[in-house]
């Protein structure tokens, strides 16, 4: 295994800054347009090029991928590969710096259901805050989520017993959902769908917009996101109270959910999507999980017929052989530079990506966080930084680090600062990532 000496990497960063309506972007990689990707696009790089995947995208880690990565322990043989050496090199690729883990679809829907709203705006929901205080600053520090740690230990090659043990049935009930979800509460017949793959789409948005049976559509949303029967009445009585509005408006997290549930079925009986390949229902789950990117990646033909029907406008469906060309062209790129540069470590000299739109990801940054490139020129003009700005930033951080927890729930809104840690290797595929001396300062 090519892993060498993981390093914490802290970071800070506000949690509501905003410039000219775009969230504030750092100078440093992993940082930029918010992506999801599914498991065959990861697959389909190459060590050197995932690296730029981690550098130049924030990546939204779903639950499904987490599984999906998993699963594959119990598969057989592959290329003369073990599962185990599988799973490892799909953990060596998977971004290390600008991570996050998003919370299960299903939970969302619950509390969504039960009027806690979800936020649907491109960012990953995540769990695991500790509201913390320092001074008169309050702050949220981001527990690392068990389902990193694994990837990290993945990394090397190690695998706890109780993975090995869980990996079959993981699989079993991914390869075990049930395709015939529950429509006639909707009053809908199957011989009266069209099959172009839009008129699902458009049968499926009337119907959480309310166009059909609103009760119908609740009870249906209710029954295919397996709500447990003690919270069925409480829900309804809400719905009830509010004066039975469309499931689009009462809960629009659990209604998008719906939404994908309603066409996967309706798709299934109407030849839409084949019934033949039992993975196409995995795959189309990756989608519960778009409101939380910017970005979706995926090398999948069913992702890219479907997938762009439930993006927003605001949102791209990138093809994963387009991106891993372009990550194979930014590769090409900084590998021009000069070697006395590339050995001061990814931080030193990629923080931003090139300003040539001839780059695809160049031009997701452009079009999701325009914002860059005025920072970008701001930081051109200024000094470079100092060993007292250096030494103020590290006491800032220590500073987080020797945070007091607060019995006061603090919001996304009230705080001042987002603390979180990632263990980082030192390099990766042919590149450095970290500055030279860390491996000095680790061992201290």
């Amino acid at each position: 295994m090519l892993f060498r000496k993981p390093h914490a990497v802290r970071t800070l960063h506000s949690a509501f800054d905003s410039l000219e309506g775009s969230a504030k972007i750092i100078g440093m990689p992993g940082m930029g347009p918010i992506a999801i990707f599914d498991k065959s696009a990861l697959e389909s790089l190459n060590p050197d090029e995932a690296v730029w995947l981690d550098c130049f995208y924030k990546t939204n880690i779903t639950p499904l991928f987490y599984v999906e990565t998993l699963a594959d322990l119990y598969k057989g043989m592959r290329k003369g590969r073990s599962p185990e050496q599988v799973v490892g090199s799909i953990a060596y690729k998977t971004p290390d710096f600008g991570i996050e883990l998003n919370i299960h679809h299903l939970s969302l829907c619950i509390n969504d259901l039960l009027g806690y709203p979800v936020r649907m705006n491109g960012y990953p929901v995540v769990a695991g805050f500790r509201s913390v205080m320092t001074g008169d600053q309050m702050g949220l520090v981001l527990e690392r989520a068990r389902e990193i740690e694994a990837f990290e230990r993945w990394q090397k090659g190690e695998f706890l017993d109780l993975e090995r043990q869980i990996a079959k049935q993981w699989r079993q009930g991914l390869s075990s959902l049930d395709p015939h979800l529950i429509i006639k509460d909707l009053g809908v017949r199957e011989q009266q769908i069209k099959l172009d793959k839009r008129e699902v789409k458009s049968l499926v948005d009337r119907a959480v917009r309310g166009e059909r049976k609103r009760f119908g559509a609740l009870k249906a949303a209710l029954e295919t996101q397996g709500v447990p029967e003690n919270l069925r009445d409480r829900i309804i009585r809400r719905w009830k109270s509010e004066g039975g509005p469309p499931l689009i408006t009462f809960a629009p997290y659990a209604a998008h959910v719906f939404s994908v549930d309603m066409f996967i079925s309706i798709g299934l009986a109407t030849g839409v999507i084949s019934p033949g390949r039992p993975s196409n229902i995995i795959d189309l789950a990756y989608l519960y999980y778009l409101p939380f990117c910017m970005v979706f990646i995926s090398g999948d033909k069913l992702h890219r017929k479907i997938a762009p029907l439930f993006l927003r406008k605001d949102q791209d469906f990138i093809w994963s052989p387009e991106l891993k060309a372009d990550l194979m062209k930014l590769d090409a790129h900084f590998s021009a530079f000069p070697e006395s540069v590339k050995a001061e470590g990814l931080f030193a000299f990629a923080s931003w990506p090139p300003e040539d739109m001839g780059f695809l990801t160049t031009r997701l940054w452009d079009r999701h966080l325009p914002a860059w490139r005025e920072i970008l020129a701001n930081e051109k003009k200024r000094a470079p930084s100092s060993n007292e700005e250096h030494e103020r930033l590290m006491a800032k951080l220590n500073e987080m680090d020797a945070a007091q927890p607060t019995e006061r729930q603090v919001t996304i809104e009230e705080a001042r600062f987002v603390k979180s840690e990632r263990y980082v290797p030192i390099s990766k595929g042919k590149w450095r990532l970290l500055p030279p001396g860390v491996e000095a300062s680790r061992e201290n």
